[in-house]
């Protein structure tokens, strides 16, 4: 895969607004494991390589556990997980699906029981806004330099 373009050189005036959310929101006092766990679970379900070396390794700077980020995927049968990241992975994955989920009243209530109605705002945004990440790094071929540096040897060619 090939980087299509680098959106940041190309256009900065208009990635800036979403550096910019993305970073107020690193201010609003959401847990750093949790953000970090829900933009891996967005970025699994979009299949954004970039965004997942970024946010595995950072998460594992943040101090968690490999085993969490290894099981993420399969986070509903797990016993890793506390309820109240349950909850905030389902509403990653609702509104990450939202064409297919139409994010379900009961996904939403989950959240009530251990967010406040300000972090469940902040909770949404960041879940949009990584998404909004995906698509970019996704549509762009972003190329993280880790996938570069930790590329696979090439295959022999049959003779």
């Amino acid at each position: 895969m090939t980087q299509r373009l680098n959106f940041y050189a190309a256009a900065p005036a208009a990635i800036e607004p979403l550096t910019k959310v993305a970073t107020d929101l690193e201010k609003v006092g959401l847990d750093e494991l949790l953000t970090e766990l829900v933009k891996i679970r967005a970025s699994q379900i979009n299949g954004c390589a970039n965004c997942l070396h970024m946010h595995t390794a950072d998460t594992l700077k943040h101090g968690e556990r490999p085993e969490r980020i290894f099981l993420l995927d399969a986070w509903r049968e797990s016993k890793m997980y506390t309820a109240r990241e349950r909850a905030a992975l389902a509403w990653t994955e609702a509104l990450t699906r939202v064409a297919e989920t139409g994010a379900p009243d009961e996904d939403f209530d989950a959240l009530k029981a251990h967010f406040s109605e300000e972090q469940i705002v902040h909770l949404t945004t960041l879940i949009a806004t990584i998404n909004a990440w995906n698509r970019i790094a996704v549509g762009f071929r972003a190329q993280h330099p880790n996938d570069n540096r930790l590329a696979a040897p090439a295959e022999p060619v049959a003779a």
